[in-house]
């Protein structure tokens, strides 16, 4: 025997959004080629958004269908203060990441964002973030060679003066 949930705090609002993203989204996907063939280079995200917008539809539409009684709040059980702060911890970083650079920026965010959710020792947090930060940059940046974004660091310069040093020039 199925019971039928009620209708949680933010679920309608968030179903609604989702389906005007994927709406959103497919109407951009058409804007790549329009729907010219299969094989065409719009032919995929075109698919795949239509998909996200039917079945959106149909999670939307049953959401409308259940009863909007429940105990829980959205403040206390849906989005409680340290997944705003997250939310926004997060938002700042993909504003800041352009200006600022991968560097100082992903150090500031972890250094917050640890620093906030575990408490305790800001300093502690701060080496924390900066050996995280040391260790993504090693692999991306130095073995996978994935450009990251330079900002206010002098990157380039670095990374070469750091290889004169290896090549026995070093100054």
């Amino acid at each position: 025997m199925q019971t039928k949930q009620p209708r949680r705090p933010g679920e309608l609002v968030f179903n609604l959004a989702m389906v005007l993203g994927s709406l959103f989204l497919l109407w951009s996907a058409y804007g790549i080629s329009g729907f010219e063939a299969l094989s065409a280079p719009g032919a995929v995200p075109l698919v795949t958004t239509a998909v996200m917008v039917v079945c959106g539809g149909l999670i939307l539409r049953d959401t409308l269908r259940k009863s909007a009684t429940t105990a829980e709040k959205l403040e206390r059980d849906i989005l409680p203060l340290p997944v705003i702060v997250t939310i926004l911890a997060i938002l700042a970083y993909a504003l800041a990441l352009k200006p600022l650079g991968f560097l100082p920026t992903s150090f500031l965010f972890l250094t917050g964002l640890i620093g906030y959710l575990r408490g305790g020792s800001l300093l502690r947090a701060a080496i924390q973030s900066l050996l995280i930060v040391a260790l993504i940059y090693l692999v991306f940046r130095i073995v996978f060679t994935v450009l990251m974004p330079p900002g206010i660091v002098p990157e380039a310069e670095i990374i070469a003066w750091v290889k004169s040093l290896f090549a026995g020039g070093g100054t």
